[in-house]
């Protein structure tokens, strides 16, 4: 039987938002390595800090939402403010971890990034935990906001804890500017994934994200934007994983460069003419075998009667 998240503030709403952080807290404390096929920020860094930057995200997280509750807010500011509440997160966590690590003489500056389908996800899981599923537009997800699957709400909560895990410590390493300032860092603080525990290791980690990000703008996103899926990060009894949810992203066509305009464009266009294209093939592929045959039919015919006329005489 599917379990569906309450649709508005009540106390059923008030329960659920517990069992979901219970629930999410049992999961990230057992602490679980990135089984994805996609580069991490979170991956330099070693089990045992990862699962405190995750514990410690969920409890900000818990005092956030506290806090806009208690000021009252409407999903309207929230829908205007998500952007600047989701740095505002990012920059006290940051500061916290560096501050827990005895490394607080660091001034952060936090760079301005395009992360539309992040900040949207958000908004959407601040929303569920604060309204419930009523204050989403129906239009969103593939169903009806009333009937919001508990576990839809669960797999948003997760993504958001590595999403902005991995932003967390994006935020930091970008901050050192080069990797033996970075490596410095992780090894004194006893932070370091074995893997990545020297300089020319940090440096290719680095460069690989950097690549992934690029192929990731310009190929995968585009897809994703073109078929309305988004890219999202679980944790599975194995490890972070990625899976796609359907994602609306009708309105944010206005808000594509050029480049990417004309790539929605070009799987448009290839989506239009494939399908005439392949049954054209399929149809001189036919008539060709069809062809063929008659010719080799013939052929075999004629071989067949000068045989018969020779053998006759």
């Amino acid at each position: 039987m599917v379990k569906y998240w309450p649709t508005k503030q009540s106390i059923y709403l008030n329960d659920s938002i517990v069992d979901l952080f219970i629930e999410t807290e049992k999961k990230f404390f057992l602490g679980k390595q990135n089984i994805s096929r996609q580069y991490l920020y979170l991956d330099i860094l070693n089990i045992k800090k990862r699962n405190e930057l995750f514990i410690s995200i969920i409890n900000d997280l818990k005092k956030l939402i506290l806090d806009l509750v208690e000021i009252n807010i409407s999903f309207q500011e929230i829908n205007i403010t998500t952007y600047k509440i989701r740095n505002i997160f990012i920059k006290n966590l940051s500061e916290k971890f560096l501050f827990e690590l005895n490394y607080a003489n660091i001034h952060l500056k936090q760079k301005k990034r395009d992360e539309e389908d992040y900040k949207d996800l958000m908004k959407y899981l601040l929303m569920y935990l604060i309204f419930g599923s009523s204050s989403v537009d129906k239009n969103v997800f593939i169903f009806e906001s009333l009937y919001t699957p508990y576990n839809h709400v669960k797999i948003l909560l997760e993504n958001f804890i590595i999403q902005t895990a991995n932003n967390i410590t994006r935020e930091i390493i970008e901050n050192f500017h080069n990797s033996p300032n970075i490596s410095k860092f992780l090894q004194n603080r006893s932070l370091c994934n074995k893997l990545y525990s020297s300089n020319r290791s940090i440096i290719l980690f680095l460069n690989n994200i950097k690549l992934q990000e690029l192929i990731y703008s310009y190929t995968y996103q585009i897809k994703c934007f073109y078929s309305e899926k988004e890219q999202i990060s679980i944790l599975s009894s194995k490890g972070i994983i990625t899976r796609y949810i359907h994602l609306s992203k009708i309105e944010d066509i206005k808000k594509l460069n050029q480049l990417k305009t004309l790539l929605v464009f070009w799987l448009e266009v290839k989506d239009l003419t494939t399908p005439k294209i392949e049954k054209l093939i399929l149809q001189i592929m036919k008539y060709f075998l069809y062809s063929l045959l008659n010719l080799l039919g013939n052929i075999f015919l004629i071989v067949i009667k000068v045989v018969v006329f020779y053998l006759s005489k």
